[in-house]
């Protein structure tokens, strides 16, 4: 008669496997690091360096893991563009209270949008070292990003315009100018500190240029006039 094998826990009981204890992964943290890894690999390698081995390396991730969460660099790309690191969202740029915004006078608006724009991209030097790469390297990855921003363009139209656009087309033209020059202005602040007697790396010089395009929103979005008061009824005599 053949004994079943003695074990530790006692004569006949098998062994119960250990727990598993299996490795937990943040997965948004993880995805939040590779998408910081992206401007940064941009902003020193430019667009001919970048490549999923550089952004793994960067956040330190296997890159099995950018394939798998993203789908591959294009794609990680296209997620970086619309997270608002990048560009600012149209969405940011409203403000904590957006309908409070959109509720305001049209120059209102216009004004309270283009100085959230001035800081939005002043808060992001990643940026302007990716857009100043950009003029230089053009590849299907900047398609991207350049594909970002006309979204934004036509969503930004669609909250500054309303009616005024539809019945002056030509305001447009000038908020293009508008948004151009404030890119350009603080691209040129990277490499140059002042233009035009405007010391670009100083606040106060950015607070007087947002006062500059208040004046003008007002100047393009002139308040209607106050209603003329209605004269007093005549007293009929009896």
């Amino acid at each position: 008669m053949t004994r079943p094998p003695r074990h530790p826990g006692g004569e006949g009981h098998a062994r119960q496997p250990r727990a598993a204890t299996p490795r937990t992964r943040d997965r948004a943290a993880t995805e939040e690091r590779i998408l910081g890894a992206v401007g940064e690999v941009l902003a020193r390698d430019g667009f001919g360096g970048i490549g999923v081995n550089a952004i793994a390396k960067q956040a330190a991730v296997d890159k099995v893991l950018i394939y798998r969460y993203f789908g591959g660099l294009p794609e990680l790309l296209r997620a970086w563009g619309e997270s608002g690191r990048f560009w600012p969202r149209v969405a940011d740029l409203l403000g904590p209270d957006p309908q409070a915004l959109l509720s305001l006078p049209t120059a209102e608006r216009y004004a309270r949008f283009f100085e959230h724009f001035v800081d939005a991209l002043r808060a992001r030097p990643l940026t302007l070292a990716v857009l100043a790469g950009e003029v230089n390297e053009r590849n299907e990855l900047t398609a991207l990003l350049e594909a970002e921003r006309e979204q934004w363009g036509a969503e930004a139209t669609r909250v500054l315009g309303g009616a005024e656009w539809s019945e002056r087309p030509w305001l447009q033209g000038v908020t293009l100018l508008l948004v151009a020059g404030v890119q350009h202005l603080l691209l040129r602040s990277r490499q140059i500190r002042v233009f035009g007697g405007v010391d670009l790396r100083s606040d106060e010089s950015w607070a007087a240029l947002k006062h500059a395009l208040r004046e003008l929103a007002w100047v393009l979005f002139p308040a209607p006039p106050a209603p003329a008061p209605r004269p007093p009824r005549a007293s009929r005599r009896r």
